[in-house]
């Protein structure tokens, strides 16, 4: 049995983390039936979004409690192979990781630290680098808006505001669906803070997208931005786009409007 030291729980045994070692550790944990059940969840077959992928056949909790007991000794330079692994729960880990070790730089007290501002865009750096290694919806909806979507609101020596725009915009346009649906999702962030500009730009963007995994993302981040923002600011969206929106984009957008109103709104749809 493998042990990681923590600072908040005692060990049998210390063992200073490395990426392979993590791994080695992740492996042990396999579980054939919970993996078949995955490999079906996260479409794997020929065809499929998720074509190829391989699961050791873990949960989610599973794979936050190594998260919880790596990721304040793991070093940031170990992350890349984490995110390199064959294993989808191994990157999820690597991701993760990334997410611990930016929030970490992104508290209040810390926002305009130049060391963490410095911590940050290496993290921001590295995760963009390896950004199609997050290839699945589950690797992208945990960890984007939490790095991405925090450091749009950040301070950060890569760019201004301009350079951050240009950033998604590159994510948006790119082949990758991965990618494209970062763009989206990573919003959520900005519009827990009250700024409804990024959701509402890439919303435009992705309108008319054919994969149905973006136009869930789309009508998920649209009603997000409602809740959190403004829900008038959503029904003039939804005034100037619901006749074009795919049914789904936007099923999912009023979600949390009153039955009366949902049915007039997919009464507007004619996709």
């Amino acid at each position: 049995m493998l042990y990681f030291c923590t600072k908040k729980k005692r060990m049998k045994e210390w063992i200073a983390p490395t990426a392979d070692s993590v791994i080695a550790y992740m492996e042990t944990l396999q579980n054939e039936r919970q993996r078949e059940i995955l490999v079906r969840f996260f479409k794997t077959g020929e065809g499929e979004y998720g074509e190829g992928d391989e699961f050791l056949g873990l949960k989610v909790p599973q794979t936050r409690s190594v998260v919880k007991a790596v990721a304040d000794e793991l070093p940031l330079s170990e992350v890349p192979t984490l995110l390199m692994s064959r294993w989808h729960e191994v990157r999820l880990c690597g991701l993760l990781v990334m997410v611990d070790k930016f929030e970490r730089l992104a508290t209040k007290r810390l926002a305009n630290d130049p060391a963490s501002i410095s911590g940050r865009d290496k993290i921001v750096t590295m995760y963009l680098q390896y950004a199609q290694r997050a290839n699945n919806w589950d690797l992208v909806d945990l960890s984007v808006h939490k790095i991405l979507g925090h450091w749009l609101l950040l301070p950060s020596n890569l760019g201004d505001m301009v350079y951050k725009m240009q950033v998604l915009d590159r994510l948006a346009q790119s082949h990758c669906l991965w990618e494209q649906r970062m763009s989206m999702v990573c919003t959520w962030k900005t519009s827990q803070q009250g700024d409804p500009s990024w959701c509402l730009r890439y919303a435009e963007v992705h309108l008319h997208h054919p994969h149905d995994l973006m136009h869930k993302a789309v009508g998920w981040m649209l009603r997000e931005m409602g809740k959190r923002v403004s829900m008038d600011l959503l029904r003039d969206f939804l005034r100037q786009h619901a006749s074009e929106m795919h049914r789904t984009t936007l099923r999912y957008a009023i979600e949390k409007m009153s039955d009366e109103e949902r049915r007039y709104w997919m009464e507007t749809s004619r996709c």
